[in-house]
């Protein structure tokens, strides 16, 4: 079984991700970590030496080779990962998409009190824009993240998920 996380940053995929992996007995792969591995350097000097285009590209084709492996895993995606190349459709047919809606005002609250400088496009936002560019991307990727298999608003308990999963 592949499980993948799908939301905005701050929406608990990482989180929610290693609870399930660890309830589940399978990996935890988090897909940004991955990239970073890969290219031996963080998301936002990517960001900064290439560009957001690059980066995509990047994230896609990590994706998909994760999609091709033959082994179980829980993935909590980069929040823009379901909305380019058709990455959305890749993860529906590779296993069970969830997508994690949480209320932008909870998301804000959530990333102020972590670093936001490693988080590319918010951290131009500064603290008084967060909450508009939040709402900005939640507006644009919610048509991608509506294609998920299962949706999960507000507080998310653990076996609310794993109901979703077994069924």
């Amino acid at each position: 079984m592949k499980i993948f996380l799908i939301g905005l940053p701050g929406s608990g995929k990482t989180t929610l991700g290693k609870q399930i992996a660890t309830v589940l007995k399978i990996p935890f792969v988090d897909l940004d970590k991955e990239i970073e591995r890969r290219e031996g350097r963080l998301i936002r000097e990517i960001f900064k030496e290439k560009n957001e285009n690059y980066f995509r590209i990047l994230e896609s084709n990590e994706l998909a080779a994760w999609c091709g492996k033959d082994r179980e895993f829980v993935m909590a995606t980069g929040g823009g990962a379901p909305c380019f190349f058709g990455n959305m459709e890749t993860i529906n047919k590779a296993g069970i998409s969830i997508f994690l809606d949480v209320p932008p005002e909870e998301i804000v609250a959530r990333i102020e009190k972590t670093n936001v400088e490693e988080r590319p496009l918010l951290a131009a936002a500064g603290t008084d824009g967060l909450k508009d560019k939040i709402e900005l991307m939640r507006t644009s990727r919610l048509k991608y993240y509506e294609k998920a298999n299962h949706t999960f608003s507000g507080e998310v308990i653990l076996a609310e998920l794993l109901e979703a999963i077994r069924k």
